[in-house]
């Protein structure tokens, strides 16, 4: 009786997954967007996949589920797919049914790693933003731009000589290696782990962690984010990855502004921003320095507001490192750091829209 009960219960489902989801769920305004964006998508994800080979997981889905693990603060891709077999609100929203089997986390691994292959990340964040109703939401003529350390997944223990002196791993007592007294430099030094996460501390008397760095450009009128990369950490990424996202929006015919704190207001950058039409709405830095901000810009009153919207930005770089993982990094290397950092910015878009969209309505 037990088998033949066994027998029924995989021949016939009950559940269907769209009436268990109650309609004013957040996640129902979040899929419709995405489904519009990954439909727009779907000729560069027939570019990344073969039609020959064996089956692979289709692109659509695995980026539903790598949204959820944005959202919900899942520590792992194995984890997530354990969530996914037996959570009904993450099985509708990734596109599978009640008796659909789920991946296995390795399969999951290797179809996300195809996807680093191409732009996706950043085609998907610039779709979401191209759909009509996101679109209104946007301002076209003020930007505020930052940027924030991401913590590598290398450890400092990786640090060590490219000519590969010094002791070897573990010499030290108990295992540990001993660097004090040390000069260790970017220059002289790198990661044995992670060749792209550089040595980098915040500021005089912080800890020199292996990093990269992540930068943002936000628009002022609803603070979504319209750009967004990741760089290896150095004193001039924050400024030179600033002109490369305000660059696009800069070749418009209207004057646009751009805010940001005092570690951009350098004669370099101010001139750069311009000569390409952009007004630079930048905190000015006058500590023992003279400040390449003056009156011309310092009389507006846009000025001020643009100083006081433009910390709006550091609510994203807070959600992607409590929420979203950032915190330390779970991949290595600079693509997949890029893809991670900008993938998480698009669902910190998302997350914001189900209000937003009707607030507009």
């Amino acid at each position: 009786m037990r088998g033949n009960d066994a027998v029924a219960g995989s021949l016939f489902s009950y559940v269907d997954l769209e009436k268990r989801v109650r309609a004013d769920h957040p996640l129902r305004v979040i899929r419709d967007v995405v489904n519009a964006a990954l439909s727009a998508m779907s000729a560069e994800f027939d570019a990344l996949y073969s039609p020959f080979g064996r089956e692979s997981i289709p692109p659509e889905r695995l980026l539903r589920a790598l949204l959820l693990q944005a959202f919900y603060t899942i520590r792992s891709e194995r984890q997530l797919v354990e969530r996914i077999e037996f959570d009904l609100l993450f099985r509708w929203f990734v596109g599978l049914g009640v008796d659909d089997p789920v991946w296995d986390a390795t399969s999951f691994s290797k179809n996300r790693d195809r996807l680093l292959a191409g732009e996706i990340a950043s085609r998907f964040l610039a779709t979401v933003l191209a759909r009509p109703k996101v679109k209104a939401l946007l301002s076209s003529e003020h930007f505020p731009v930052d940027g924030t350390l991401l913590e590598a997944w290398a450890s400092t223990k990786s640090f060590r000589p490219k000519d590969g002196s010094g002791p070897p791993p573990g010499a030290g007592r108990n295992g540990e290696q001993d660097f004090h007294g040390q000069t260790r430099s970017n220059d002289t030094h790198a990661s044995t782990t992670d060749g792209d996460a550089r040595l980098y501390k915040k500021g005089q008397g912080k800890e020199a962690k292996l990093c990269f760095m992540g930068h943002a450009l936000m628009e002022n009128r609803n603070g979504l984010i319209i750009g967004a990369t990741a760089t290896r950490a150095s004193g001039h990424a924050e400024r030179l990855a600033a002109q490369h996202l305000i660059e696009p929006h800069a070749e418009r015919a209207q004057r646009i502004t751009v805010a940001a704190g005092k570690g951009y207001d350098t004669q370099d950058f101010v001139a750069g921003m311009r000569e390409i039409n952009v007004t630079p709405h930048v905190a000015q830095n006058d500590n023992g320095r003279r400040s390449a901000i003056d009156g011309r810009t310092t009389r507006h009153p846009g000025y001020v507001v643009s100083l006081r919207i433009r910390k709006r930005i550091e609510e994203a770089f807070g959600r992607a490192k409590t929420v979203a993982g950032l915190r330390k990094a779970r991949h290595c290397g600079l693509p997949k750091i890029d893809w991670q950092f900008t993938f998480a910015m698009a669902a910190y878009n998302l997350v914001r829209l189900p209000r937003l969209l009707a607030a507009a309505a």
